[in-house]
């Protein structure tokens, strides 16, 4: 189990994992997870391609039914039935998440806001100014298909239509994933106006030099296990290390992989 004498004051966590294991026909995948987010901060589990982010993601998330453990998002289980008013009060983006190519900006806008208002008109509209905001892009940029957007301007279209709602947890998988430099800059600097708003964000990556930029706590995973878990001040600290990327590596090395 992991030492939690670092977590949020007053001791409230959104995100909580204790011994999460998941498989798939036959193949461990998560091996006893332990990961606890505090309230109001930026999470950001951190690790190679293939070390279980994901899954962990949508086990979280309750896309995937964990084998054993303890799981609470928001004081719910995914697996009660309080878990439908904690869906609606969160925003999800995949990694691999798309618009709809042959419908316009605004039409992608549109068309979840109309899901999040349930038919009410001034909702509607409400929604749809808050996605045209956090979108960054122009009049005349929303009134094109999506199909002929950048990568950077279709994950910034999937923020907006993520976070209209004014989700109270926001968990990005790879959100900056593939894009150029001021795409993936325009994203942290969304990704920091959103805790400061008081907003818990789970994110996960593979660039640990990105995760020092943003995140308030890390989750080192490696091979299904959460090998250190803290503040990314006390991470550098701990394994005596210039950066967070060096960390990872002493700690994954002191590990004798």
């Amino acid at each position: 189990m992991q030492d939690y004498s670092w977590s949020a004051p007053g001791g409230y966590v959104a995100i909580l994992l204790e011994e999460v294991w998941k498989s798939f026909k036959g193949n461990t995948v998560l091996r006893g997870v332990d990961l606890r987010v505090p309230r109001g901060s930026v999470y950001v589990l951190a690790g190679p391609n293939g070390s279980g982010k994901t899954t962990t993601i949508r086990t979280i998330l309750g896309l995937y039914r964990r084998d054993r453990g303890r799981i609470l998002v928001l004081g719910c289980d995914p697996e009660d039935s309080c878990w439908r008013e904690v869906v609606r009060r969160t925003g999800y983006l995949p990694e691999d998440a798309s618009p709809y190519e042959r419908l316009t900006g605004y039409e992608n806008i549109l068309f979840y806001a109309k899901l999040h208002a349930e038919g009410d008109p001034r909702r509607i509209k409400e929604l749809v100014e808050r996605a045209v905001d956090i979108s960054g892009l122009s009049r005349s940029e929303l009134h094109k298909r999506a199909g002929a957007y950048s990568k950077g301007m279709k994950r910034r279209l999937l923020l907006a239509t993520s976070l209209m709602h004014n989700p109270e947890l926001v968990v990005l998988d790879e959100p900056t994933s593939g894009l150029d430099v001021f795409s993936q800059h325009a994203i942290r600097r969304l990704i920091r106006s959103l805790a400061q708003e008081g907003r818990t964000i789970l994110v996960t990556t593979h660039n640990l030099l990105e995760a020092e930029l943003i995140a308030d706590y890390v989750g080192f995973i490696y091979k299904g296990t959460i090998v250190y878990e803290g503040p990314v001040h006390e991470a550098i600290k701990k394994f005596n290390a210039s950066n967070l990327e060096e960390a990872f590596i002493r700690c994954i090395d002191s590990m004798g992989r």
